[in-house]
């Protein structure tokens, strides 16, 4: 594969230098942390969003997964659009549909729009995010000035998916669950009317007949939405239903069929060569597992908060800042250890001590617990555990990977971490209402959702406990000094010298080419 040099395009807009791109950086920083929010925003308004539209429990996980899954498919795809398209064009076009779509979500009137509109916003996050990376490495090609903008860049975005309980809750208790979407419209105008102004436009040379691999992110996708809406019917029907079988069916051949797609295209979304590599494959499938167990926990416990003890929005989003200290806690203790340690012994702890905060968790749901005595012990003792698990896995899944294949890595990682939340939400979640459709007439409601909800936490466990035993089988040596994939695949970006000038055609062949397609 040929090398794509930038072509910059300084029509305009701050260029590397230029004090104008602290200022471009401030609102690509907002952006980030807006599309980040929005992540977790929605997670405490789905009980007042179920009782408004009229969900069921099982079409509620749509809200999340709607989300998820567009922004895993595309995500990649998102990228590579950006260097050859244009990255700031691409990353206009991102942000206005998801402002478009975050107007839709907060103006809908049935279930069926809310759902669209979260796939189109997953859409336009997978646009936007890929992009704002690229953005980045133009405006700033000083090595510590680009690792102080990352650092900025990606605290903000970590601040908008902690803060997102809280604010939701907020927002949906004191306005109503509609503004979790309509708060995004400022940043939406702000970035539309600034960024044109403040960024120049750049992009990679293009080789003749280079073309992108639509097939490969359209097929992963209408798979996995396929495969996770069987899954989710199967909580109310049988298993060899054709409402079933047939999407489950369906999702598994469309997977097949991108797969071997993948084989066969000269320019892959995600080269097979990348899953040659045992370590980094076992990272990103734990990593898949860990985050299936983390949205179970936030999903079961929201519904076990505001539907069993009877919070409101606001008491359950600050009822999620202990979550919010204990996993930024794991993070600093299991970073401060891993050069010391290693990073397999901090993994198999770390989901070893997950599946122990989920059981103690589960233990604490019943309809008479109290908070401090009941709900918070696991969901801080697992916060805890989760939170080690992150820093890690961010070296696991760059086991062995350049630079230049960086940002293909942390994308990789990145899209392997929101299918296995939708996956999770989609396997852990149907375990509760299966058991409540089957136990609703032995006891009071209450009693038997808790019951549901805790017995879902414990499969979850279970999970967990098989990812820290995969690990601890399968996980070779890693590096032990931290790595940050967004600087890495920044550098690389920042360090390639211009080709020539606009229009005057691709640059020469020299090596392979970095995908920047990083979240």
């Amino acid at each position: 594969m040929s090398t794509l040099k930038d072509s910059p395009e300084q029509a305009g807009g701050a260029t590397a230098g230029d004090p104008r791109r602290w200022k471009a950086l401030a609102v690509l920083t907002a952006v980030q942390f807006m599309l980040m929010l929005d992540v977790t925003v929605v997670n405490i308004a789905l009980p007042n969003i179920q009782d408004d539209l009229h969900f069921s429990t099982e079409n509620l996980a749509w809200v999340v997964n709607g989300y998820l899954l567009m922004a895993a498919g595309f995500l990649l795809l998102g990228g590579r659009v950006a260097d050859l398209l244009g990255r700031r064009r691409i990353f206009i076009a991102g942000v206005l549909l998801f402002g478009v779509s975050s107007v839709m979500c907060g103006a809908a009137n049935t279930s069926g729009l809310l759902v669209a509109g979260r796939f189109l916003q997953g859409f336009g996050e997978a646009l936007a995010g890929p992009s704002a990376l690229g953005l980045i490495a133009v405006l700033f090609t000083d090595g510590k000035e680009r690792g102080k903008a990352l650092g900025i860049w990606g605290g903000m975005a970590a601040l908008g998916g902690a803060v997102g309980s809280v604010v939701g809750g907020l927002v949906t208790d004191f306005i109503d669950w509609r503004w979790t979407f309509y708060i995004n419209v400022p940043v939406v105008l702000l970035a539309l009317v600034a960024i044109p102004r403040l960024m120049p436009e750049s992009r990679m040379a293009r080789r003749e007949g280079q073309r992108l691999d639509a097939v490969g992110a359209i097929g992963v996708t209408a798979g996995l939405v396929a495969v996770v809406y069987g899954l989710l019917k199967a909580a109310d029907e049988p298993w060899g239903s054709s409402t079933v079988l047939v999407p489950l069916l369906g999702g598994v051949a469309a997977l097949v069929f991108t797969a071997l797609w993948e084989t066969r295209v000269a320019e892959p979304m995600i080269p097979l060569r990348f899953f040659r590599n045992r370590t980094r494959v076992t990272s990103n499938v734990i990593s898949m597992m860990s985050f299936a167990s983390f949205y179970t926990y936030a999903f079961v416990a929201t519904l076990f908060l505001q539907h069993v003890l009877d919070y409101s929005p606001m008491e359950t989003g600050l009822a999620y800042i202990p979550l919010t200290l204990a996993t930024g806690i794991g993070m600093g203790l299991s970073t401060g250890l891993m050069p010391r340690i290693g990073v397999k012994p901090i993994v198999v702890i770390a989901f070893f001590g997950s599946a122990v905060g989920q059981l103690i968790a589960a233990g604490g749901f019943d309809p008479d617990a109290s908070y401090v005595g009941g709900v918070m012990p696991g969901l801080v003792v697992f916060a805890f555990f989760n939170g080690m698990g992150f820093p890690v896995l961010i070296n696991g899944g760059l086991h062995e990977v350049t630079g230049q294949d960086s940002g293909l890595a942390s994308g990789v990682q990145t899209s392997m971490q929101q299918i296995g939340a939708a996956l999770g939400l989609a396997t852990l979640v149907p375990i509760a209402l299966r058991y409540v459709n089957d136990h609703a007439g032995e006891g009071s409601l209450p009693a038997v959702a808790s019951d549901a909800y805790a017995l879902s936490l414990r499969v979850a466990a279970g999970v967990l406990a098989a990812a820290g035993v995969i690990a601890l089988l399968l996980l070779g040596k890693v590096s032990a000094t931290p790595r940050d994939a967004h600087a890495e695949a920044a550098g690389v970006l920042a360090e390639e010298e211009p080709a020539a000038a606009p229009g005057t055609g691709p640059a020469p062949a020299t090596g392979h080419a970095p995908e920047t397609a990083n979240a």
